[in-house]
């Protein structure tokens, strides 16, 4: 291979019979939650956060579907993106969370992309390619106390008193993020949206959106003229206490090996779980190189994660390895070979496996490896 070339890669996994693991996706259900979530904003346009791609679900398929079902502006983190949701949904609104990335912006005017402007130096950037003749919108994004991207309180005052600034901009949206919004009692909750009505006066007249998926929750001062949920529209957990919406993302995985295991045997790297009685255990195709956490497996001092097999909810036995895990089956007749196995769907909740992990839903859903064959169901 020569200096500069590229090696060739392998093509990408389409035939379901060569893998070892399966998601699908319930484009209904997704839709489902769209449409759940528009009827709490009230008046309030109700967007699609998609970055992440759409949370691992996938963003072509995702933005298509919704896009289908009525919704008309979508959030993305990076331009990559958003050139890849332009291509699915033509006509979409469509904001880059991440603002106006360096040396970029002819990716911008090319694919009407809308920078998430944040710095002072983006908006000046903006302005620039506006008074040359550029014709496409953005959002202002201020923070109001999360302390990550936006402008400053005092920026935004100072952009209101630069009035040929802020018309060659002429932004489309006001924005800021809800750190705490998970949590409805957090006091930081009602600081935030204060410290955004006083965004709004100093920068009438242009639409706003302050609420994420567990913002909506939070009541009808918090949605102003836009939502952007993410999270709840793929059926994570989103407000502590309630329940997620539909299940939108099952996965599954093929029993590769039955055996018997006597009382007192160990199972797997480092011996860390021993079985308590005779017991027989399915060895299943899927690891953390699939995005199935190692966390989420079991000793003897703690129990890991549960899966679903022939309606009956099994426990996973030892640790967790880059390609396996094992589940125990004993008592559970006609398990063969070929079985697949349910490790989060409908009967394994996302939010629980990411418990057991030790993290939360959105880094499972995110993480799902490209081994696993996926299909689409629904619309």
């Amino acid at each position: 291979m020569g200096v500069g070339m590229q090696p060739d890669l392998p093509p990408a996994m389409t035939d379901p019979s060569l893998a070892g693991g399966r998601v699908t996706v319930d484009l209904g259900a997704l839709v489902s939650n769209w449409r759940m979530l528009a009827q709490r904003a009230g008046s309030a346009a109700t967007a699609a956060v998609v970055k992440g791609d759409a949370y691992g679900v996938g963003l072509e398929a995702a933005a298509r579907a919704l896009a289908e079902a009525g919704c008309q502006t979508f959030f993305v983190a990076l331009p990559e993106e958003g050139i890849r949701l332009r291509a699915a949904v033509r006509d979409a609104t469509i904001y880059v969370l991440n603002g106006l990335m360096p040396e970029c912006a002819a990716v911008y005017v090319s694919t009407k992309l809308r920078p998430v402007l944040s710095t002072w130096s983006e908006i000046e950037e903006w302005a620039e390619l506006r008074r040359n003749g550029v014709n496409i919108g953005s959002a202002v994004h201020v923070d109001t106390g999360m302390h990550r991207l936006g402008l400053t309180p005092g920026q935004a005052r100072k952009l209101s008193q630069e009035p040929d600034l802020l018309a060659a901009i002429s932004p489309d949206l006001i924005m800021s993020h809800i750190a705490c919004a998970d949590t409805p009692e957090h006091n930081l909750n009602r600081k935030q949206l204060a410290a955004f009505r006083a965004v709004c006066v100093l920068l009438p007249g242009i639409p706003a959106s302050l609420a994420n998926s567990a913002g909506i929750m939070l009541g009808h001062d918090y949605h102003f003229d836009l939502v952007r949920p993410g999270i709840a529209l793929y059926g994570g957990g989103f407000v502590g206490g309630t329940s997620p919406l539909q299940p939108v993302v099952t996965l599954e995985a093929r029993v590769l090996q039955i055996r018997d295991i006597k009382s007192g045997e160990p199972v797997g790297y480092g011996a860390a779980e021993t079985v308590a009685q005779d017991s027989r255990i399915a060895i299943v195709a899927v690891g953390y190189a699939d995005g199935y956490h190692r966390r989420a497996g079991s000793s003897d001092e703690q129990a890991g994660a549960r899966a679903f097999l022939h309606g009956h909810h099994v426990p996973l036995v030892g640790r967790v390895s880059m390609d396996l895990i094992a589940i125990d089956v004993t008592g559970l007749s006609g398990v063969v070979r070929g079985d697949w196995v349910e490790l989060i769907g409908p009967n394994v909740p996302l939010d629980e496996v990411a418990y057991h992990a030790g993290t939360i839903g959105y880094e499972l859903l995110t993480g799902l490896g490209s081994r696993y064959s996926r299909r689409y169901i629904g619309p």
